[in-house]
């Protein structure tokens, strides 16, 4: 995460003003102060943000350079712990990814109007849906907040091409599960009709880890729910981090 933090302040022209390696002690420190003040067996959540600081013509004069902040909060297993056993449903709108003529795809931007706006659309053809957001040519992205990846069997992993998705820290811990499982993971176009037809699709983001995806546009993805692949990879990845990610979930949820 500090790495691709890095690579955004480099495109926005701030890093020469923030030390990442100080980032990285301030957010350790405030993790161990928050977290002890969580129950036993919960988790902690942490967002750290950059801007380029004070509005010129509204600052005091003599107040520049970048604004940093941390917060913190309790992982919201309740978002997530029946999208482990049903997947879930995402919806096509009209609201499509931004384009990089307007930023980078690399750049993690915290401005994510397009994503609220993508996920209201979604939430009114399906109350349980998420938005699944296409580029400007008709292919897919990436979801609301998360990568999108198909898998087939004839194929293997599927995730679109990495010029035009964020690279994302959850998709790639994927990518080296499946490579200790032998399964292929590539990058290339993927059209909605790769998705309806995949024998399984999953959502990869920070916090979940990885969910299983239900159905697209209210048609049904392979089992229409968790199958041996997403089953696979969590399992691994809870192996990985020491902790049995979905149990915890359901341990945790009604806290």
């Amino acid at each position: 995460h500090l790495e691709r933090l890095s690579n955004s302040l480099a495109i926005v022209g701030l890093e020469h003003k923030v030390a990442i390696g100080h980032l990285a002690e301030w957010a350790v420190e405030l993790v161990a102060r928050n977290h002890a003040l969580l129950e036993h067996g919960d988790d902690l959540g942490l967002s750290l943000f950059v801007t380029p600081g004070p509005y010129p013509t509204l600052a005091p004069a003599g107040v520049t350079g970048a604004t940093i902040g941390m917060h913190t909060y309790p992982i919201p297993f309740h978002q997530w712990v029946d999208l482990y056993d049903q997947g879930q449903p995402l919806e096509v709108t009209d609201i499509r990814q931004v384009p990089d003529a307007c930023w980078p795809v690399e750049l993690k931007c915290r401005s994510r109007m397009h994503y609220y706006l993508a996920d209201l659309h979604a939430r009114r053809k399906d109350r349980a849906a998420r938005a699944l957001l296409l580029d400007a040519s008709g292919y897919v992205a990436e979801a609301s907040t998360a990568n999108l990846v198909i898998y087939r069997r004839d194929e293997g992993l599927v995730s679109p091409p990495r010029e035009k998705i964020l690279p994302g820290v959850s998709a790639a811990m994927l990518k080296t599960l499946a490579a200790d499982a032998n399964v292929p993971f590539n990058h290339r176009e993927v059209t909605i009709d790769d998705v309806l037809s995949a024998d399984e699709a999953m959502l990869s983001s920070t916090s979940p880890c990885l969910l299983p995806v239900r159905s697209l546009n209210g048609q049904e993805i392979g089992t229409a729910g968790p199958g041996p692949v997403f089953c696979d990879a969590i399992e691994r990845w809870s192996d990985r981090v020491g902790v049995a990610i979905v149990q915890q979930a359901r341990t945790f949820a009604n806290r």
